[in-house]
């Protein structure tokens, strides 16, 4: 009965996190993106990129991006509040949340889970540094993305993303998506033959 409850437990999670691919970003409504990313779609992205930042600060990559997944998982129950939002509203902390979220998981999910969303929130490991860094330059690059598509209001996106980045590692990549092209890896590059 136990092993049972344990996988029923792990399940709910597994399930509720699930809405995260159906909930919108909100805040790029604000710009006028009538169809933004989910939330999922950002955490997918966003853990991508820790591992590329990971690598290139010496950091675990394993550790930053699993901090990236469990960061926003938080909004399937206080959903994705926008910035603005935050000045009137006042949510649970992220690690109250993600206790209630995982109270039902076997004891060894729910501690990794927790002490992961932990790190992430207190911010002072390397790995949390760098996972913090990581879903700011994915808004960056969301915002550039945008901006190529036509919504020319992403500005204070890039603008708040970038300057709280900390690394030297996303400040070079925050410079880079600034200044590359979203679609120029369609145009394969000519490398000489043999």
């Amino acid at each position: 009965m136990s092993d049972d409850h344990d996988a029923a437990g792990a399940m709910s999670f597994i399930f509720e996190a699930g809405v995260l691919k159906r909930a919108a970003r909100t805040g790029w409504w604000f710009a006028g993106v009538k169809h933004p990313e989910t939330i999922a779609e950002h955490s997918f992205r966003t853990a991508l990129i820790g591992m590329m930042l990971a690598a290139m600060e010496g950091a675990d990559p394993a550790r930053v991006s699993m901090l990236c997944v469990l960061h926003d998982t938080q909004e399937t129950r206080i959903t994705d509040i926008p910035h603005i939002a935050k000045r009137y509203l006042t949510a649970q902390p992220n690690t109250a949340v993600t206790a209630d979220q995982v109270a039902a998981c076997p004891p060894a999910v729910a501690d990794v889970i927790t002490a992961a969303v932990a790190e992430y929130e207190a911010g002072d490991t390397l790995e949390a540094i760098i996972a913090r860094d990581a879903d700011k330059l994915e808004c960056l690059v969301q915002a550039v993305e945008y901006r190529h598509q036509g919504i020319d209001n992403v500005q204070r996106w890039i603008d708040s993303s970038r300057a709280a980045l900390k690394t030297a590692s996303a400040h070079r990549l925050a410079d880079a998506a600034l200044t590359g092209q979203p679609l120029a890896w369609l145009t394969p590059s000519r490398t000489p033959g043999p």
